[in-house]
């Protein structure tokens, strides 16, 4: 299959790995864009590397899940937010997928962002139904880390998982990584209806960019490695970072137990999303498997990017796995990566 995109489409670039029970069984880079040492953009893909930073926390008894966020966070308890648990806030339910005006590039990962958060009135009563908070979601995990400990959740991600595992993914790319960098290619619509800055849409794309898919090609937005859409790396970073924690990598154990695993990939809301009009299925941040993105078994969770790239753990097959374009791309059901997904799935079901 993979070659087949290949042959039907002379400019397609992407990378492809999986692992299986913790060894690396399939490793694909194809196109003129991608070499095997190139990292790009992931955008929301950020969102399940940073997840796995709250489930360290969980892991530690440092976070519980059924607390409120104001216990942790009192300023957060504004206009009716008192209530919500971190779950509910962490499955998209708090109501605040963005704050009027916007947050500048260099916001997002500050604590500035999470006051400004923190002050806004919710689109809805907080815990009644859900909407995708695509930026906002970061904020909210970051937040938690500052909280709770005393480092960001980039320098936990980096001291506790990336680093320890040889994790090619990075929420916070270092300068001397930068000449591996590739833009995310994409292409502009000019029949993209008008944003109202103060609907749905115009808040849940908090940032000063005519596109959302600007974002990671914005150095202050790697750098900073803004957990909801700034994390940038290889396909191998991402299958390796959901292998390392379910099934362990070279012989190590995973880093997280089956207890915070199902924890954290229990599905929390699944149905219309308020925010994007698409159904939706989501764990504790992490994305689940549905009709209109069905990308793993029943015990499968991840999360895909606005480009079409995807990592995801399937512990049913005991897998990661990883996938990476060049150019952005149709997600979804639809979309390659989770074409590709099926495949592997089929082949490991038949390898069983």
């Amino acid at each position: 299959m993979f070659d087949a995109f290949l042959a039907e489409d002379p400019d397609y670039s992407s990378q492809l790995t999986v692992y299986r029970h913790g060894v690396k069984v399939l490793d694909l880079i194809g196109g003129p864009q991608l070499t095997h040492g190139d990292i790009t953009g992931t955008y929301s893909c950020s969102k399940g590397a940073a997840a796995f930073v709250i489930a360290l926390l969980l892991q530690d008894g440092t976070l519980d899940l059924d607390r409120t966020m104001s216990s942790y966070w009192p300023e957060f308890g504004a206009h009716g937010k008192n209530r919500i648990s971190v779950r509910q806030a962490l499955s998209h339910q708090a109501g605040v997928p963005g704050v009027a005006g916007g947050f500048a590039l260099d916001e997002f990962t500050t604590p500035e962002a999470a006051d400004r958060l923190a002050a806004a009135v919710p689109l809805w009563r907080p815990g009644t139904s859900f909407g995708y908070h695509a930026l906002t979601m970061g904020i909210l995990m970051e937040e938690l880390c500052r909280r709770v400990t005393d480092s960001s959740l980039q320098e936990l991600y980096d001291a506790r998982i990336r680093r320890p595992f040889g994790v090619d993914f990075f929420l916070g790319l270092p300068e001397d990584q930068e000449p591996r960098y590739r833009q995310v290619l994409y292409a502009d619509d000019p029949d993209l209806p008008w944003t109202d800055p103060f609907g749905l849409d115009g808040l849940n794309s908090n940032a000063p960019v005519s596109t959302i898919m600007e974002l990671p090609n914005h150095r202050v937005i790697r750098a900073g490695g803004m957990s909801s859409a700034g994390g940038v790396g290889s396909a191998d970073g991402l299958a390796r970072l959901y292998a390392a924690a379910t099934t362990g990598v070279d012989g190590s154990a995973p880093f997280l137990t089956s207890q915070t695993v199902d924890a954290m990939a229990e599905e929390q809301v699944w149905g219309l999303d308020r925010a994007s009009g698409q159904d939706n299925a989501f764990a504790v941040v992490f994305m689940k498997p549905q009709p209109g993105r069905n990308f793993g078994s029943h015990c499968a969770f991840g999360h895909e990017g606005a480009n079409g790239a995807l990592g995801f753990a399937d512990p049913a097959y005991g897998l990661g796995f990883g996938y990476v374009p060049r150019r952005s791309e149709e997600g979804r059901t639809r979309g390659r990566a989770q074409r590709l997904s099926a495949a592997v799935r089929q082949a490991a079901g038949d390898a069983s």
